[in-house]
């Protein structure tokens, strides 16, 4: 028996959730009634359910993202129709922000923003017969140097078969109005030092595949460096893949990125519009002659594989702008161009629909 579960519907089988980590890292003396249990999207949500109920929970959170909504949504039907006593607690990014996009109504709470200490003070609040009556719990920023973080509760089976993610800072400092990640404003390191220690730690566990989840790895030059030079001290064989924005590379950083063999590195670009209107109208900042400059640095001077971002259906954008959009860079870069399609839906709004 487990008092409280911890939940969500991964992508795939090789991913990991690392928010379901830092929640359960930060349950302090309620850990120990806790465990976390994953699913991929492709399964039987009966069979989850089954298994969830199996440990007789009295608490379920449950993680919402934009791939895993509607799995989600039967979730929370599923058990509330067979077990309606378990009090089922959603959060994530598709829960924190309304109207939702689908119906999230039968959870008993719903955190928005990050939950990391809120959900503990919630569960504990919960277990003490001193639940809230409010079903909205509206989080605040954490201070990522004051909350445990979540490394030592990959399993070995981890470290084995998936990948392991990690942050070395939370926030975006863009503000893309089409962009969850922008509600999110401020940009906030986990000391370098202490960080360093956690991804030792892992090395030392037998990590090889670090996937970095932070928006702006280059937004913070001397962490950055820091940060490669970890892996430039390693003689093992190792892969690493970061986020960055494409008009921030100064000469202290190409001379690190300029050291990793072939197949160690792979960054991922955020070019996403080379429109200098579509970007005004989003409020992203541009510099073509910067993004130009860089690209042709990445491409020849170094061996790290890259994707480039493009994003599609942007506020203000035609097909045809688009298209040019494409050739642009197509004409800059002979990498990996990917698509994204920016994903609007009807939403279901909790509030006007009781």
């Amino acid at each position: 028996m487990k008092e409280i579960l911890l939940t969500t519907f991964n992508a795939r089988y090789t991913h990991t959730s690392i928010a379901q980590r830092y929640l359960f890292a930060n349950l302090e003396e309620l850990q120990e009634k806790a465990k976390i249990l994953e699913f991929v999207i492709n399964g039987s949500v009966a069979d989850a359910v089954e298994e969830i109920l199996s440990y007789q929970p009295k608490i379920v959170g449950i993680g919402a993202y934009i791939w895993n909504a509607l799995e989600v949504q039967e979730l929370l039907c599923i058990i509330k129709k067979v077990a309606p006593s378990v009090i089922i607690i959603l959060g994530g990014p598709e829960a924190s922000h309304l109207p939702h996009r689908v119906d999230f109504e039968k959870a008993d709470y719903i955190i928005q923003g990050e939950g990391d200490i809120a959900f503990y003070e919630l569960c504990k609040a919960i277990l003490s017969d001193n639940a809230p009556c409010e079903k909205l719990i509206k989080a605040p920023m954490v201070d990522m140097n004051a909350i445990k973080l979540p490394y030592e509760y990959y399993t070995e089976h981890d470290i084995k078969n998936r990948y392991c993610y990690v942050e070395a800072s939370r926030g975006c400092p863009f503000t893309c109005e089409f962009c969850l990640s922008s509600a999110d404003k401020k940009v906030r390191e986990i000391e370098i030092g202490r960080f360093i220690g956690e991804l030792e730690k892992l090395w030392e566990r037998g990590v090889r595949n670090f996937k970095f989840i932070d928006r702006t790895f280059n937004l913070s030059i001397e962490n950055a460096t820091k940060l490669l030079d970890f892996f430039l001290e390693k003689e093992e064989e190792y892969f690493v893949h970061f986020e960055v924005i494409p008009d921030h590379f100064p000469q202290k950083l190409r001379e690190k990125i300029a050291l990793f063999p072939p197949a160690a590195l792979q960054l991922e670009v955020g070019i996403q519009t080379l429109d200098p209107l579509i970007s005004k109208n989003i409020h992203r900042r541009l510099n073509i002659p910067k993004i130009e400059d860089n690209l042709a640095f990445l491409q020849q001077q170094t061996h790290a594989h890259l994707h480039v971002d493009l994003i599609i259906g942007l506020p203000g954008e035609s097909l045809e702008g688009f298209g040019r959009n494409l050739d642009m860079l197509y004409s800059l870069t002979q990498c990996e161009i990917q698509i994204g399609i920016l994903k609007k839906a009807l939403r279901h709004d909790p509030l006007t629909s009781r």
